[in-house]
């Protein structure tokens, strides 16, 4: 049985997204406070996101992950990476942890709208 197919909320997604990059923070913090460049941030995600893995559980989200790509899966049903799309692929991983890390871009020249 792979429970319930429902749909992923907004919430839900930036959960996902937390649990894949827990590390982010503990090993970047740093680097994060004093703004990364994509090319940084990329390899500091690939880093944390590592070659493959993921966690699940009854009444949990399953979330399955890999450093190759920026890819991370997330789903209230067990999913099968290899024929669903991810939730978030390449720069939208990127964008993703700016947004919920609050990571400038020392490269940008537009002043910060937060």
């Amino acid at each position: 049985m792979t429970g319930p197919h429902r749909p992923l909320s907004h919430a839900d997604k930036e959960e996902v997204f937390r649990q894949a990059t827990t590390g982010l923070p503990r090993r970047y913090a740093k680097e994060m406070a004093a703004g990364m460049s994509d090319t940084a941030l990329g390899e500091a995600l690939k880093q944390v996101l590592g070659i493959f893995g993921g966690s699940g559980g009854p009444e949990r989200l399953s979330i399955t992950y890999q450093g190759a790509g920026l890819k991370i899966w997330g789903s209230w049903h067990v999913h099968n990476h290899v024929t669903e799309r991810p939730l978030f692929e390449g720069q939208a991983t990127i964008r993703m942890a700016r947004y919920l890390y609050h990571i400038s871009d020392p490269t940008e020249t537009q002043l910060s709208l937060l």
